[in-house]
């Protein structure tokens, strides 16, 4: 039994901490940005749901700010960027 117990407690205590998902008040004030461009509701609701499941919390300040052109996303976050862009809108338009 211990030699079962003490790998699992090793990979338990090495997993790297997970970011919390965005908040309820990051997806109203993404929903908010996003209808100020798009003005297409099921589209803004849509991406909302998506970026609740596919980024966390400090990702989403990043995608707020970059929808209201106050901050571009770092060179080290494009790959994320783009990755959330693809995945919301093959979620979101899939004939897009």
């Amino acid at each position: 039994m211990r030699r079962f117990l003490l790998p699992v407690l090793l990979l338990l205590t090495a997993a790297p901490a997970q970011a919390a998902a965005p908040t309820s008040e990051q997806k109203a004030e993404f929903t908010r940005v996003c209808m100020s461009i798009a003005q297409d509701e099921a589209l803004c609701t849509c991406k909302a749901d998506a970026a609740m499941t596919l980024i966390d919390q400090p990702f989403m300040d990043v995608l707020i700010a970059a929808m209201k052109g106050t901050r571009n996303p770092a060179e080290s976050e494009y790959r994320a960027y783009n990755a959330y862009v693809a995945k919301s809108n093959q979620i979101c338009k899939p004939n897009y």
